[in-house]
Protein backbone atom coordinates (compact mmCIF):
# COMPACT_ATOMS: atom_id res chain seq x y z
CA UNK A 1 0.00 0.00 0.00
CA UNK A 2 1.17 3.37 -0.62
CA UNK A 3 0.03 7.30 0.03
CA UNK A 4 1.19 9.26 -3.51
CA UNK A 5 0.53 13.18 -3.73
CA UNK A 6 -1.80 14.04 -6.15
CA UNK A 7 -4.55 16.44 -7.29
CA UNK A 8 -6.98 13.31 -8.65
CA UNK A 9 -6.97 12.80 -11.98
CA UNK A 10 -11.50 12.60 -11.35
CA UNK A 11 -11.17 15.90 -9.42
CA UNK A 12 -9.85 17.47 -13.18
CA UNK A 13 -12.44 16.04 -15.34
CA UNK A 14 -15.19 17.03 -12.70
CA UNK A 15 -13.45 20.67 -12.70
CA UNK A 16 -14.20 20.63 -16.19
CA UNK A 17 -17.94 19.31 -15.87
CA UNK A 18 -19.10 22.20 -13.19
CA UNK A 19 -18.93 19.53 -9.94
CA UNK A 20 -17.16 21.49 -7.55
CA UNK A 21 -17.92 24.64 -6.25
CA UNK A 22 -15.30 26.65 -4.01
CA UNK A 23 -17.04 29.50 -3.68
CA UNK A 24 -17.30 30.70 0.18
CA UNK A 25 -20.45 32.00 -0.51
CA UNK A 26 -23.01 29.45 -1.00
CA UNK A 27 -20.15 26.49 -1.90
CA UNK A 28 -19.97 22.96 -1.51
CA UNK A 29 -18.36 21.63 1.72
CA UNK A 30 -15.08 20.40 1.45
CA UNK A 31 -13.80 18.08 4.34
CA UNK A 32 -9.82 16.34 4.99
CA UNK A 33 -9.78 12.67 6.62
CA UNK A 34 -6.39 11.15 7.65
CA UNK A 35 -5.19 8.15 6.91
CA UNK A 36 -2.95 5.63 7.93
CA UNK A 37 0.49 4.05 6.09
CA UNK A 38 -1.44 1.06 4.80
CA UNK A 39 -3.87 3.38 2.97
CA UNK A 40 -3.77 2.99 -0.59
CA UNK A 41 -4.43 7.29 -2.29
CA UNK A 42 -3.00 8.68 -5.13
CA UNK A 43 -4.27 10.31 -8.39
CA UNK A 44 -6.70 7.34 -9.38
CA UNK A 45 -8.84 7.86 -6.35
CA UNK A 46 -12.07 8.87 -6.94
CA UNK A 47 -14.02 9.49 -3.57
CA UNK A 48 -13.65 9.41 0.35
CA UNK A 49 -13.24 5.76 1.55
CA UNK A 50 -13.21 4.61 4.98
CA UNK A 51 -10.26 1.90 4.17
CA UNK A 52 -7.31 2.60 6.12
CA UNK A 53 -8.40 5.59 7.67
CA UNK A 54 -7.51 6.80 10.98
CA UNK A 55 -9.91 5.05 13.67
CA UNK A 56 -12.62 6.99 15.35
CA UNK A 57 -11.72 8.11 18.80
CA UNK A 58 -8.96 9.47 20.56
CA UNK A 59 -10.13 13.22 19.33
CA UNK A 60 -10.29 12.02 15.75
CA UNK A 61 -13.69 11.15 14.04
CA UNK A 62 -14.31 9.21 11.11
CA UNK A 63 -14.54 11.41 7.96
CA UNK A 64 -12.69 14.02 9.26
CA UNK A 65 -12.60 17.85 9.87
CA UNK A 66 -14.49 20.41 7.60
CA UNK A 67 -12.17 22.42 5.75
CA UNK A 68 -12.33 26.41 5.56
CA UNK A 69 -11.97 27.29 1.80
CA UNK A 70 -10.01 30.44 0.49
CA UNK A 71 -12.36 32.29 -2.23
CA UNK A 72 -10.97 30.94 -5.60
CA UNK A 73 -8.72 34.16 -7.27
CA UNK A 74 -5.83 34.48 -10.08
CA UNK A 75 -2.56 35.14 -10.16
CA UNK A 76 -1.48 36.43 -13.57
CA UNK A 77 -2.02 33.18 -16.08
CA UNK A 78 -2.60 30.81 -12.57
CA UNK A 79 -6.27 30.33 -11.24
CA UNK A 80 -5.86 28.92 -7.64
CA UNK A 81 -8.08 28.17 -4.36
CA UNK A 82 -6.70 26.54 -0.90
CA UNK A 83 -8.00 25.90 2.59
CA UNK A 84 -7.36 27.24 6.14
CA UNK A 85 -5.09 25.03 8.83
CA UNK A 86 -7.19 22.37 10.44
CA UNK A 87 -6.70 20.92 13.59
CA UNK A 88 -7.34 18.13 15.71
CA UNK A 89 -7.40 19.24 19.52
CA UNK A 90 -6.38 17.39 22.30
CA UNK A 91 -5.69 14.31 19.77
CA UNK A 92 -4.14 10.64 19.65
CA UNK A 93 -3.47 10.21 15.85
CA UNK A 94 -0.80 8.63 13.89
CA UNK A 95 -1.67 9.55 9.71
CA UNK A 96 0.49 9.15 6.88
CA UNK A 97 -1.80 11.12 4.83
CA UNK A 98 -4.68 12.65 3.98
CA UNK A 99 -7.60 13.30 1.34
CA UNK A 100 -9.48 15.99 0.90
CA UNK A 101 -13.25 15.20 -0.72
CA UNK A 102 -16.28 17.11 -1.48
CA UNK A 103 -19.10 15.79 0.97
CA UNK A 104 -21.73 18.01 -0.45
CA UNK A 105 -21.12 16.18 -3.89
CA UNK A 106 -21.26 12.31 -3.46
CA UNK A 107 -17.46 12.30 -1.50
CA UNK A 108 -15.95 12.81 -4.85
CA UNK A 109 -12.04 13.02 -4.12
CA UNK A 110 -9.95 16.09 -5.00
CA UNK A 111 -6.44 15.74 -3.83
CA UNK A 112 -4.27 13.48 -1.77
CA UNK A 113 -1.73 14.49 0.57
CA UNK A 114 1.50 12.46 1.06
CA UNK A 115 3.26 13.70 4.82
CA UNK A 116 5.86 11.68 3.99
CA UNK A 117 6.34 9.68 7.29
CA UNK A 118 3.90 9.01 9.76
CA UNK A 119 3.00 12.32 11.98
CA UNK A 120 1.95 11.70 15.42
CA UNK A 121 0.53 13.66 18.07
CA UNK A 122 -0.18 12.42 21.40
CA UNK A 123 -2.97 14.39 23.42
CA UNK A 124 -1.72 17.22 21.65
CA UNK A 125 -3.16 19.19 18.66
CA UNK A 126 -2.39 17.14 15.29
CA UNK A 127 -2.51 20.16 12.26
CA UNK A 128 -3.02 20.55 9.08
CA UNK A 129 -0.95 23.39 7.57
CA UNK A 130 -1.89 24.52 3.67
CA UNK A 131 0.54 26.16 1.74
CA UNK A 132 0.10 29.92 1.60
CA UNK A 133 -2.95 30.74 -0.74
CA UNK A 134 -0.70 31.80 -3.84
CA UNK A 135 0.25 30.87 -7.73
CA UNK A 136 3.04 28.98 -6.50
CA UNK A 137 1.92 27.19 -3.55
CA UNK A 138 -1.77 27.22 -3.38
CA UNK A 139 -2.96 23.51 -2.93
CA UNK A 140 -4.90 23.79 -5.83
CA UNK A 141 -3.78 25.56 -8.83
CA UNK A 142 -4.45 25.78 -12.65
CA UNK A 143 -1.57 26.88 -14.52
Amino acid sequence: MAISQAMCTSFKQELLEAVHNFKNSGGDTFKIALYTSSASLGAGTTAYTTSNEVADGNGYSTGGNTLTRVDPSSSGTTALTDFADTTWSSATITARGALVYNSTDSDKAVAVLDFGADKISSGGDFTIQFPAADASNAIIRIA
